[in-house]
């Protein structure tokens, strides 16, 4: 299988700066893994007409986009997931 690259949007990257050390490992994690899969179990692409996919770190969430012609996965949002729909 073709390895994706991983792109991560400056407010991502802002937001997920911010985290606790430990969440913001996983969260790291999770994306670098998103490379070799782009749609682990349990990504959910999200409604509404949307590219946008999401997998669960705990009770933090990634958005993300794929785009399967470049293989690139784009990482939009990154936060818990009381605020990361807002």
């Amino acid at each position: 299988m073709n390895q994706y690259e991983i792109t991560v949007t400056k407010s991502a990257a802002k937001e997920l700066s911010k985290l606790p050390k430990q969440v913001n490992n996983k969260l790291i994690e999770a994306i670098l893994a998103l490379s070799g899969d782009p749609r682990p179990a349990g990504a959910i692409k999200l409604r509404g007409g949307s590219e946008n996919w999401r997998i669960r770190v705990g009770d933090y969430r990634v958005v993300y986009a794929i785009d399967d012609e470049v293989l690139v996965v784009d990482v939009r949002k990154v936060g818990h997931r009381k605020d990361i729909y807002d």
